[in-house]
């Protein structure tokens, strides 16, 4: 008898042990990709993008509705916080709400808006009084060229000519080149200025109704100064009768420093209201390799209300959010069939975007899931619409890819693959050009993850230029069908990565 119960029992073991050996039956992701629809894709982007959310811009009411509604949709269809337990990750963010601001040169007064305007982004609580103000030309600091040099500004206020002479070419192009305005206020920096004045044009000027300037970093290593942006007739009440000889000189030529004795008041103050904002994370745990991780995301603040306008932003990024939310549900539906993926896939959707990648930042600084076990994040950013440049004989049966050949060497052919046997989208490169001058790989929340390693694909439909961050850029123009096509692609990419045997290689150095 006992002979007989150690045969059983290794008969139990034998075919217990070939049960293991026998591979599982593949999943078809068909029947999981089926389940995002053009109706549910309207139907949540007629939510996010309606007028109740007011714009999502970053940290306000209508932001944080957006963020309860996707928080609530994670919920119903059971993902897990991916937060340590919550839904939300918070991260501050600050607003200056301007007060006043005084310039005052020889005991005469000027006025805002039709003398000067104060430089509200970097400008910080201050009033100075000098007895000399410093003019240095253009103010131009670049390779071989130094209109600071033999000049002490240390501590002082500098006077400066917009632009530059005609012909010269900065070393660094963009809005932080030594001929801008941000590159000349970095210079004056550099050069240990205490305020700057830069002569402008347009005045009088419109005054200017927005809610304050927004920002992260409230803590600065070092403090820019303070810039007044002034009338003509308000820098040559500094300058005396030598302004109108230097300004028609600069407009060709470089124009030699001074030092100017006049009694000027600067003054400039403000208050500032510390806010939040937050992401949106909630996943799908992995069988296998749970603590392995793909990460789909997308941002969903946008614009807000200017002028008393809401600017909806329906595709931008309306339609990236809802595609999370809808690749989120079908990813727990296969889940709760015991059909889930074998790593653990999280969908983001962050917030502060549209300011500078905010959100994307602050997670990739502060992530809830080790970036190093990330085997590549999945970045959607307007996949709603067509290309307004395209014209209407092109193939409209397309979405533009970037970064896919950028970090691993295994990605992009995995991206074809699916497309080839699923969606049969056409995969343009167009903005994945290192040379192309939008840049957009650098543009988009995708970015945040490349610079830590973990390789990317950033989806996306191109350039509207009539709705672009316009009030018109509402939920009744996107392209349904296509929207569809485009999530689905996506979520069978997703697919194949959350389920294959090894995360991606990480080959290619990040340029």
């Amino acid at each position: 008898m006992k002979r007989i119960f150690v045969f059983l029992l290794l008969m139990v073991s034998v075919f217990s042990t070939q049960a293991q050996k026998k591979k599982a039956k593949p999943v078809d992701p068909k029947v999981y990709a089926s389940t995002i629809t053009t109706d549910d894709l309207s139907k949540h982007l007629y939510i996010v993008a309606g007028a109740e959310m007011q714009g999502r811009e970053t940290a306000t009411e209508g932001q944080r509705k957006a963020a309860a509604y996707i928080e609530e949709h994670f919920k119903s269809i059971g993902l897990k916080p991916g937060n340590n337990g919550t839904f939300q990750q918070s991260f501050p963010v600050y607003k200056d709400e301007p007060g006043s601001s005084e310039v005052v040169v020889n005991g005469k007064s000027f006025a805002a808006n039709t003398d000067y305007i104060p430089f509200t982004q970097w400008n910080n609580n201050a009033t100075g009084y000098y007895a000399e103000v410093v003019f240095v030309g253009h103010g131009l600091v670049d390779k071989e060229v130094d209109d600071y040099s033999g000049l002490n500004v240390t501590g002082k206020a500098v006077l400066l000519l917009d632009g530059a002479p005609t012909g010269f070419k900065p070393s660094t192009p963009g809005f932080r080149g030594s001929n801008s305005m941000y590159g000349k206020i970095i210079n004056a920096r550099n050069k240990g200025a205490a305020a700057v004045i830069i002569a402008g044009t347009g005045f009088p000027r419109k005054a200017v109704t927005n809610g304050g300037n927004m920002y992260m970093n409230l803590y600065k290593a070092e403090q820019y100064p303070n810039t007044f942006i002034v009338s003509d007739a308000t820098a040559k009440s500094i300058a005396g009768e030598a302004w109108d000889q230097w300004v028609t000189a600069g407009k060709s030529a470089k124009v030699a420093g001074s030092v100017l004795k006049a009694s000027v008041k600067l003054s400039y103050t403000k208050k500032t209201l510390e806010l939040s904002s937050s992401n949106v994370l909630g996943y799908v745990e992995g069988s296998d390799k749970a603590d392995e991780w793909l990460i789909v995301s997308a941002h969903y603040d946008h614009e807000g209300v200017k002028n008393g306008k809401i600017y909806y932003g329906a595709d931008d990024d309306g339609s990236g959010t809802v595609s999370v939310l809808e690749m989120a549900e079908a990813f727990a539906k296969a889940k709760a069939e015991g059909k889930g993926p074998r790593r653990s896939v999280m969908f983001i959707t962050v917030s502060g975007e549209e300011k500078g990648l905010w959100g994307s930042e602050y997670f990739s600084e502060h992530p809830t899931v080790p970036m190093e076990k990330t085997t590549a994040d999945l970045n959607i950013d307007m996949i709603g619409r067509t290309d307004t440049e395209r014209k209407s004989a092109d193939n409209l049966n397309y979405v533009y890819v970037v970064g896919d050949d950028k970090l691993s060497t295994e990605l992009k052919p995995i991206s074809e693959a699916m497309n080839n046997k699923y969606t049969q989208l056409v995969l343009d490169y167009k903005f994945n050009d290192p040379k192309d001058p939008n840049r957009i790989y650098y543009r988009s929340d995708h970015f945040n993850f490349a610079r830590k390693g973990v390789p990317i694909i950033f989806y996306y439909d191109g350039m509207l230029k009539a709705d672009y961050h316009q009030p018109t850029d509402t939920p009744d123009k996107i392209n349904y069908p296509l929207l569809a096509k485009r999530a689905q692609l996506v979520f069978y990419t997703a697919w194949e990565m959350a389920n294959r045997e090894e995360m991606l290689k990480r080959d290619i150095p990040l340029n």
